[in-house]
């Protein structure tokens, strides 16, 4: 197994703040996610390493057990040993005894799962769900639920039934196609512990949102004097509409950035992703006599 560096994933120093750690995994992740980059299997790789090193640069418990292993591997390596015979089995998580790690929820989000390194490294960390072994334990249950943007952006709760019995479970916040709601010992039960429950969420497609991740975009009709001119346009989100400035001069397609009024972060709730307003330029179809006729000045003007 290979040692993963994080920091020159993200390209930041290893003294680098939380702050620069999230600019710099922002502006990397914008410009390798598919969205962009459709059919560069390339970009979708480069997009997962970004998240995997930002999943552990941007925890403080996994950043500073991070940090550990590679003070530990850096002294290794500058022994003069080759990085095939570094003792890992001291790093793995949950070892020893028996122990089974569940991996949070951001490895199926961005597809494919994390690499062997993070799961062997901070599975037990991704989540806080680890359970032991070593006891006759029933088997772990998933249903699948299917909630709306706007629950997704509110939270909400949903209602399950468990051998016979109904249970309400709460989704948090900012969850995604992929997340994991766990009800413990609510699964399969056995001569021991009853194995746990998993609500596996999709979110459904909305019709007037497109989600990247924690950001959102919207489609906002400018009439074309407003674009010209400037002026203002009122923009939907998921928490009511809000007014923006549209500058002078601005174009078709231009997009506008309205930080904070994206998604919540699943695990940071305080804080949220940003919404940006796409400009569509509304071309009028029927003009006045006298609209024609400045229009046709102001083309005259332009052609001399």
């Amino acid at each position: 197994m290979d040692y993963k560096d994080y920091y020159k994933t993200l390209g930041v120093a290893r003294s680098a703040d939380a702050n620069e750690i999230r600019r710099a995994y922002r502006k990397l992740a914008l410009k390798h996610h598919p969205d962009r980059n459709p059919g560069d299997k390339q970009a979708e790789d480069r997009f997962k390493d970004i998240n995997e090193a930002y999943e552990v640069l941007g925890d403080a418990s996994k950043r500073a057990r991070y940090d550990q292993l590679g003070a530990s591997y850096r002294a290794y390596r500058r022994s003069g040993a080759g990085p095939g015979e570094f003792d890992w089995s001291q790093w793995m998580a949950g070892a020893p005894g028996g122990v089974r790690v569940e991996v949070g929820d951001l490895g199926e989000m961005f597809g494919g799962g994390f690499s062997e390194f993070f799961n062997s490294i901070f599975g037990g960390m991704a989540g806080g769900r680890v359970e032991t072994g070593g006891r006759s334990r029933g088997r772990d249950v998933e249903q699948a639920v299917r909630i709306s943007l706007q629950e997704a952006f509110q939270g909400t709760t949903r209602t399950v039934r468990v051998d016979g019995r109904r249970l309400e479970v709460k989704i948090p916040a900012g969850a995604h196609t992929g997340t994991r709601v766990r009800i413990p010992e609510r699964g399969e039960t056995a001569r021991g512990k009853p194995g746990d429950l998993y609500l596996v969420v999709e979110v459904e497609p909305d019709p007037q949102f497109e989600r990247r991740g924690d950001d959102l975009y919207v489609d906002v009709p400018v009439d074309l004097y407003t674009a010209v001119l400037g002026g203002e346009a009122k923009v939907p989100t998921p928490g009511g509409t809000v007014v923006l400035t549209i500058p002078a001069g601005s174009q078709p397609g231009q997009l506008m950035r309205l930080s904070g009024r994206g998604m919540p972060r699943l695990r940071e709730h305080e804080r949220s992703g940003d919404l940006y307003a796409r400009l569509k330029v509304e071309i009028p179809r029927h003009l006045t006599k006298r609209e024609r006729e400045l229009f046709e000045e102001l083309a005259s003007k332009k052609r001399r």
